[in-house]
């Protein structure tokens, strides 16, 4: 009998339970209640460019990388980004967890205990009777369902929700800037790679060119038009468009590496990349710097996220000084005694219940205190970095123009020392001429060249880095 009981009971629960056990199964239900993932910005990877998860790249591709797939790799595999989103996942928690202070606790809590009492013929019990001689196990089964719902707590709960949702803003906000910043990486190695690999190309043609003046010297030694001496310099100076040549390739290689290393590859991946167009470079169109300046306050992500953050402080401070004041709470248990003797017993509270903060030790006090001097910090953060903005904006804004204006220069340089170059071997094979004219004109001529290559990738680099300045480097900065 107390066995169908017991069981009977243990059934209530299961059945008390039930739409905890439906709830289970729905996971997405349960995995997000308050769907904070979707205030989340998106994944690293999402390219709204391309109709496919850019994520999925085939590594094994024949086809070289285009730029673009250069960025998708690194937004979609740089630890940094996923570093920065998980950080934002892990904040859209936190509001989610602020959310539930706006909704009751639900305890359950079940005992099950067993005991034995003895009657003894001194005391003359006689409210317990056994057939065993005055002694008798009793079980007891105590199911009891408990109700707390905080109703008020003057502006507490509201500060810290208020709280998490800043923070989650500002986790956002630091989610695009180190996009920005991964993406910025990926196009400067990018165009480092192919800088280095022209380097090495010009290396090339300047040691050809070198060895064609060593054999002029080597041929007017032979036949006595011209001291030893021409020959050996010659030699010299071919030896050292040699060295240069070495030292360019490893420069290629390591920049190589180092693309890989940005888009979370091994550095030894063997990685095959579509050159990038080149376009000519032209002036910047802004005249006026302020206008940039203020416009990247309106735009830098990072900017937005520290002024996020002195929100989020802004909120920490109501919500410890929230901690002096009482709070209003609706409290209710229901409780069921069963035991295996018929005296079962059901209970239940319901009520109201109000907590008055009386002394704490002087916490709460410095809880207040610390959350005012945090947001003096983060305040000074957001100044600092506001000067910041346009000390970037200014520099990257010059260095462009520089870029360009060393792109003309380089032009006319690389055009003057191809003709002095071409006179004066012209006239040392001749015989008109002298050697050092020849290696004078030779070393000028590579200088040029790499002169030229150089503010050609420094300028498609510093357009870059300004969009960055800005806050809006994105695909639709990438030059056509």
């Amino acid at each position: 009998m107390h066995l169908k009981q017991n069981r009977k009971l243990i059934g209530a629960s299961i059945l008390l339970c039930l739409p905890l056990i439906v709830a289970a199964e729905q996971e997405d239900f349960l995995d997000d209640p308050f769907a904070t993932r979707q205030q989340v910005s998106q994944n690293s990877g999402k390219n709204q460019h391309q109709p496919e998860n850019p994520c999925l790249l085939n590594k094994a591709t024949e086809q070289a990388w285009t730029l673009v797939d250069v960025l998708d790799q690194a937004l979609c595999h740089n630890p940094q980004t996923r570093q920065a989103w998980s950080n934002a996942l892990y904040q859209a928690g936190q509001v989610g967890i602020a959310k539930a202070a706006y909704l009751p606790t639900i305890t359950l809590n079940t005992a099950v205990s067993r005991s034995m009492n003895s009657a003894s013929s001194s005391l003359q019990v006689t409210s317990i009777s056994s057939s065993s001689g005055g002694s008798q196990q009793i079980t007891r089964f105590t199911p009891v369902v408990s109700l707390n719902y905080l109703l008020y707590n003057f502006g507490g709960r509201e500060a810290q929700l208020d709280s998490a949702q800043q923070t989650l803003n500002a986790s956002n906000w630091t989610h695009d800037a180190v996009l920005q910043s991964v993406m910025f990486s990926a196009i400067q190695t990018y165009y480092q790679v192919f800088a280095t690999q022209s380097a090495a190309d010009a290396a090339i043609i300047s040691e050809q060119a070198s060895q064609a003046a060593f054999l002029a010297a080597q041929s007017r030694h032979t036949i006595g038009t011209v001291a030893l001496v021409d020959e050996l310099l010659a030699k010299t100076a071919f030896a050292q468009t040699q060295l240069t040549r070495q030292k360019t390739a490893g420069e290629a290689r390591v920049a190589t590496g180092t693309l890989a290393n940005v888009l979370g590859l091994e550095a030894d991946f063997h990685l095959r990349i579509a050159p990038p167009s080149l376009p000519k470079p032209d002036a910047q169109q802004h005249s006026h710097v302020h206008q940039l300046i203020e416009e990247a306050k309106t735009l830098r992500p990072d900017l937005a996220a520290a002024e996020a953050t002195v929100k989020a402080a802004e909120a920490n401070v109501k919500a410890a000084e929230a901690g002096h004041l009482p709070t209003l709470s609706l409290i209710g248990n229901y409780g069921y005694n069963h035991t295996s003797t018929p005296s079962d017993t059901q209970s239940w509270t319901l009520g109201m219940q109000v907590s008055v903060p009386i002394f704490t030790g002087f916490t709460t006090t410095y809880q207040i205190r610390s959350a005012k001097e945090q947001l003096e910090v983060k305040r000074a953060n957001l100044d600092q970095l506001d000067q910041s903005v346009s000390l970037d904006v200014w520099k990257a804004y010059q260095l462009l123009n520089t870029a360009y204006e060393s792109f003309n220069s380089s032009e006319v340089l690389l055009a003057s020392a191809t003709q002095t170059e071409q006179v004066a071997l012209g006239r040392y094979k001749a015989g008109a001429g002298i050697i050092i004219d020849v290696l004078n004109a030779q070393a000028s001529l590579a200088n040029a060249r790499l002169q030229l290559i150089q503010a050609q990738y420094t300028w498609l680099t510093q357009k870059a880095q300004l969009a960055q300045a800005l806050g809006r480097l994105d695909y639709a900065a990438l030059p056509r």
